[in-house]
């Protein structure tokens, strides 16, 4: 993949492909042959709730923070630095007098970059920024035989291969599965370093122990340099608090870590409304603005300045099963005033993403997919975890949903861009050289742009039915199936200096055999 940079167009292109029909198959098809530079977007954020009604939001989530409060359960020294600066400690609840948390995240950057070790990869977040990161956290995966299985350290190299490949991907992310094949207290290494090994973007710290975020630390420490990881944000990482009201010691610990080594945090409550907050849409932003502010604040505590990102994970339940469900509205209600609730703070905001329910990626997974995914863009997120890969609820990632909703993005990302109003956009020459009862598919302008004038998906069929049946009648998932082999087939890694690898593999080591295997 090629550094240029296109000014102003927001993307980055590779090297040309060869001439032919096969090399612009090729290129439409993705596969690293262009990779676009992170969303700027050109349309105003869509509201949804009203500056009166997010006024009153900001009242209850005081009132929450004030009189109910936050646990920081633990961690003695989290506490003690809440006690210091004028919160009111009782045990392990703390509660924070009116306006406290707000003047302390008044410290934390409205935007800031995070850097790749390829500096044409660096992203933007926060502002009128949106990049999309892949899916965080599943054990399983849905591979390309069509098996449900654990995943393996293979697949998540893989699905890192797929994150560094695909156009409209514009970060490598963290957990894109989780490897159970490797120990527990060991994986995160393999994890760190495939995401360094085989992408040249930005991508995500482990979090669960502040021992393995330190390692996380210090192995970008060996890519970018240790003046440079103090001095600027390489690392950004994914704080849940444990809703309702309470952040739990192996988080804090991860915080601590990243917010003293000047690296980016994602405080993100994780919500299944009428379980984990009250059932309403109001009931869980006020919920989740309280959640979300303590924790940014005791970012800035541990750190003045300490870039980080207002975080809203929130999804409606069955009220008869209690499983989780995606793609109905009030999610997306909580999501649209979150992110409004967001730019009021000043912070950057996090949410949204390919979410769905469904065990294969059919009907049911696009549906709830797109019902998100809209959502994400039309209300301004700035990080977009889960953008891709997402399937059932979180506990797999698919290969095939992978590249469909990688699609999606590239075509969200086209619809991001607005309208075109130069001289070419507007089209006055084609409308006076056909003029009244023709066509345009002969004229000037439509021969001078119809290769850019449409997004054209490598997925979709719209060819006649008699061809399609002549091609083998593949549904969507069986051309996604092939779209993977193809494109994993076709990798090629980034460069990598020899010596940063070497050093960063007899760290590996080193940690390795200071530590016995531990499988919980």
């Amino acid at each position: 993949m090629g550094d240029e940079t296109e000014q102003g167009s927001g993307r980055r292109r590779g090297r040309r492909a060869g001439g032919g029909a096969e090399a612009r198959r090729d290129a439409r098809r993705g596969g690293g042959m262009e990779s676009y530079g992170f969303i700027q977007r050109s349309m105003k954020p869509f509201e949804v709730l009203t500056d009166e009604g997010a006024e009153l939001i900001e009242t209850n989530a005081d009132l929450v923070l004030e009189e109910i409060g936050i646990e920081f359960r633990e961690d003695e020294e989290a506490l003690q630095m809440w006690r210091d600066a004028g919160a009111d400690v009782q045990g392990e609840r703390v509660r924070f007098p009116k306006g406290l948390c707000r003047d302390l995240i008044r410290t934390a950057p409205s935007q800031f970059t995070q850097h790749a070790r390829n500096p044409a990869r660096s992203v933007e977040i926060g502002g009128n920024n949106t990049v999309f990161a892949p899916v965080y956290g599943p054990p399983f995966v849905r591979d390309l035989d069509g098996e449900r299985r654990y995943a393996t350290i293979e697949d998540f190299r893989n699905f890192v291969k797929l994150a560094y490949m695909a156009p409209a991907m514009h970060h490598s992310g963290g957990t894109v599965c989780e490897p159970v094949d490797v120990p527990v207290n060991k994986r995160h290494l393999d994890m760190v370093y495939s995401h360094i090994k085989y992408s040249d973007k930005p991508f995500m710290g482990s979090v669960t122990h502040p021992e393995r975020a330190a390692d996380s630390v210090a192995m970008a420490k060996i890519v970018f340099g240790d003046d440079f990881v103090d001095n600027n944000c390489v690392l950004i990482n994914l704080i849940n608090a444990n809703s309702p009201m309470v952040f739990d010691e192996t988080m804090l610990g991860a915080l601590k870590v990243y917010a003293r080594a000047g690296q980016a945090t994602v405080i993100s409550p994780f919500i299944l409304s009428g379980a984990m907050a009250p059932v309403t849409p109001a009931g869980v932003l006020t919920q989740t603005l309280a959640e979300a502010m303590a924790g940014m604040a005791f970012a800035q505590l541990c750190r003045p300045g300490a870039p980080v990102v207002f975080g809203s994970f929130a999804s409606s339940i069955s009220m008869q099963s209690g499983a989780p469900t995606f793609g109905t509205p009030e999610p997306a209600l909580v999501l649209y005033g979150a992110a409004h609730l967001a730019r009021r703070l000043g912070v950057p905001f996090r949410s949204g993403g390919g979410l769905c329910g469904s065990k294969t990626p059919d009907a049911q997974a696009a549906y709830e997919t797109m019902a998100t995914l809209n959502p994400t863009l039309m209300a301004g997120v700035n990080f977009v975890l889960h953008a891709a890969g997402w399937l059932e609820g979180g506990l797999v990632s698919s290969y095939e949903k992978f590249v469909m909703d990688c699609d999606q993005l590239a075509m969200l990302q086209r619809f991001s861009q607005g309208y075109d109003l130069s001289e070419n956009g507007q089209a006055l020459s084609a409308m006076r050289e056909v003029g009244p009862g023709s066509h345009y598919l002969g004229c000037q302008h439509t021969q001078d742009n119809f290769q850019t004038a449409f997004y054209r998906s490598p997925l979709t069929d719209n060819n006649s039915y008699e061809q399609w049946l002549a091609e083998g009648e593949k549904r969507i998932e069986d051309r996604a199936n092939e779209m993977v082999r193809k494109w994993l087939s076709d990798y090629q890694a980034p460069p990598l200096d020899e010596a940063i690898d070497a050093q960063l593999q007899d760290f590996i080591r080193q940690k390795k055999e200071s530590m016995p295997d531990a499988f919980t």
